[in-house]
């Protein structure tokens, strides 16, 4: 039974005050939830303020992106040791942003999940297709590299504590979302290039997110669908009343 989660990235919004108001309105909203992981990823510089402010609540703390070095001249950078200090549990990977902005490549997502699987952070790790790559015909090629080479050198039991979220980069803030069935698709083929390269029970096991334009009004018939594990949510979840919306699909 794979445990769905509902994850809210940030991306470069919110100070520390604007995040201490969130979770004041967001935490009594989700108060009773019990049938998904709950996680949000605020920008660095307000991680620890989330992190006490969802003490002794359901929500976890997610970075948005780590080195893989542990400390060093890497000027900008934020180390996997830093990130548990700040309380964080989870890191995520790969996101379209940090491939499409600067300069992220299937060789370094897996770097870094490497590095934060032995560290101890839960990776979130991103894939997904540009819209040139889905008119091309090459939508599920390209997801399935990104699969096999973001999780390259891992072995069956690494892949435990992995997430994979599976993001359309032409659906990421645009308003347009894949249909359940494309979704459900893409999921289908993730899940069967992790079955092909590490078993059936491996795949079978593994969560995966759905992220591009989730918002309370498609939440549900998205989460309907066998393969669909959750949601990677980036502008609904700025909202406490939008992302508490989401986290209660049911």
């Amino acid at each position: 039974m794979r445990t769905p989660i509902i994850a809210g990235n940030w991306k470069m919004f919110k100070t520390v005050a604007e995040t201490l108001t969130f979770f004041d309105g967001f935490l009594p909203l989700v108060s009773e939830v019990s049938h998904c992981e709950v996680v949000v990823a605020p920008p660095f510089t307000a991680l620890a303020a989330a992190f006490a402010a969802a003490a002794g609540s359901r929500v976890a703390i997610s970075a948005q992106d780590v080195y893989w070095e542990k400390d060093g001249a890497f000027t900008g950078e934020v180390s996997i040791g830093m990130l548990l200090d700040a309380g964080c549990r989870y890191t995520l990977v790969g996101h379209s942003e940090r491939r499409q902005f600067f300069g992220e490549t299937d060789e370094t997502v897996n770097r870094k999940v490497r590095a934060a699987l032995a560290g101890g952070l839960q990776p979130i790790v991103c894939v997904g297709e540009t819209l040139t790559e889905r008119d091309a015909g090459k939508a599920a090629d390209v997801v399935r590299r990104q699969v096999r080479s973001g999780l390259a050198e891992l072995t069956d039991s690494d892949l435990s504590p992995i997430i994979v979220a599976y993001e359309p980069v032409w659906a990421i803030g645009t308003g347009r979302t894949a249909t359940p069935e494309t979704a459900a698709e893409m999921h289908g083929e993730i899940r069967r290039t992790i079955g092909e390269i590490w078993g059936g029970k491996a795949a079978a096991a593994t969560r995966i997110l759905y992220g591009g334009s989730v918002k309370p009004s498609n939440i549900q018939e998205l989460m309907r669908r066998e393969d669909i594990d959750g949601a990677l949510v980036g502008g609904a979840s700025l909202d406490p009343a939008s992302f508490a919306a989401i986290v209660k699909y049911l």
